[in-house]
């Protein structure tokens, strides 16, 4: 028999003691043994739920016990989990965690624990919930050079700017709608702002790359300046708004890493991923390209993620599985000088004031139901040549960049 103890009890805590429950017969054949829930941490009561009789209060009762041989993390937050997963590992336990904000700020370090140890520390559902990217980049796709990760990462401002599109409400109509179904927090912050976004490209560009980029180094925009006008140029140009996540390592071995809104064109997989779905894009120098798809977010396939790793474990207790993360820290491009397209809408001025500023590569963009300014997508430039036109033009209301 396996023990495991599940620190946490709210959303994804219950559906992983749901889904080990659930499909009790089935995880236990596929990991050698049985999986028992000895311990579940949570300052709560739950009366009345079964549950009750594994609660405990306090992290030395797991910590100390040498019968518990794998810990899952998914309380959330940096502490007590950082503390709460170290300690873990430092007792000889191998720990999993759906937790981005822990993964992305401490994962070289407890990986590195992890190895010391002979133990695993696996995030698999840090990143596109139930979407097994990270297996993928730490064992299927490791006989590739891969150079591109790319994708929508976060299920809130995705179901945001689909509402948006298909209903023609502004982003405060739109937020709404998703805290009353439940897909953003009270506080969307990190959601609306592109904070979670910027934490899961973090993560899945270091393994890609085999070294550790800083989350908090990545340049990074949310959608909260995206308005309905935006939405009809888009589909006046047939294509629709993302907000994207992606990182590219170039030759030199430096990365160029950023996390905005884009223009996607109808060819782009990532133009058809709509509502809560979650899509990663990888390219490989053997593969190709490669796209993961599916639902980003929710309980039980969250909680599905973060069981097939506790399975994973259990198949290799006191077996350290390599991670390709490194602890060398990636170097990063400046923003300014990463190039782009770029789509925008500029009020007050001819197209020859345009094309002074911006060159004379630019496509202009006519949509009938709005008079007074005017579309144009930009030659291509770095983001430091685009906002010296801007700042010399004058009069532009947006701007958003377009993926190649």
């Amino acid at each position: 028999m396996i023990n495991i103890a599940v620190l946490g009890y709210g959303t994804v805590g219950s559906g992983v003691v749901e889904v080990i429950r659930t499909n009790k017969e089935q995880i236990g054949r596929r990991a050698g043994d049985e999986i028992r829930v000895k311990y579940v941490l949570d300052l709560r009561e739950f009366p009345g739920d079964p549950v009750q009789d594994v609660l405990v209060h306090d992290f030395d009762t797991i910590a100390g016990d040498p019968e518990v041989d794998i810990v899952v993390e998914v309380m959330g937050g940096f502490e007590p989990a950082h503390t709460f997963a170290k300690r873990a590992l430092e007792a000889g336990k191998s720990v999993c965690t759906s937790n981005k904000a822990m993964v992305a700020k401490f994962g070289a370090e407890l990986l590195e624990i992890a190895r010391e140890k002979n133990v695993n520390f696996m995030f698999e559902a840090s990143c596109g919930g139930g979407i097994p990217i990270i297996r993928a980049l730490n064992g299927s796709l490791t006989a590739d050079v891969i150079d591109q990760v790319a994708g929508i990462l976060n299920g809130t401002t995705n179901y945001m700017l689909y509402r948006m599109r298909v209903e023609g409400s502004d982003f405060g109509t739109a937020l709404k709608e998703a805290q009353e179904k439940g897909y953003a927090e009270a506080d969307p912050t990190a959601d609306v702002d592109g904070h979670d976004a910027r934490r899961k490209i973090a993560i899945l560009s270091s393994i890609a790359y085999g070294g550790y980029m800083d989350a908090e180094e990545v340049y990074t925009e949310g959608i909260r300046d995206i308005t309905p006008e935006d939405m009809l140029y888009a589909e006046q140009m047939g294509m629709r708004i993302k907000l994207l996540a992606v990182s590219r390592q170039m030759p030199d071995g430096v990365c160029a890493a950023l996390v905005a809104p884009f223009l996607v064109h109808a060819e782009n997989p990532l133009f058809a991923v709509n509502d809560v779905f979650n899509a990663v894009f990888v390219h490989g120098n053997m593969l190709g390209d490669a796209m993961f798809y599916g639902s980003g977010a929710g309980k039980l396939p969250t909680a599905s993620a973060v069981v097939a790793d506790v399975i994973e474990e259990a198949q290799h207790l006191h077996e350290h599985i390599p991670c390709n993360w490194g602890e060398e820290k990636l170097e990063l491009q400046d923003p300014q000088e990463v190039d782009s397209l770029f789509f925008v809408r500029v009020t007050g001025k001819t197209r020859e004031e345009i094309e002074a500023a911006f060159g004379k590569g630019c496509e202009f963009v006519s949509c009938p139901s709005l008079s007074g300014e005017t579309g144009v997508i930009t030659p291509r430039m770095t983001h430091r040549e685009y906002y010296a036109a801007a700042e010399k033009i004058g009069g532009v209301i947006s701007m958003i960049r377009i993926k190649d």
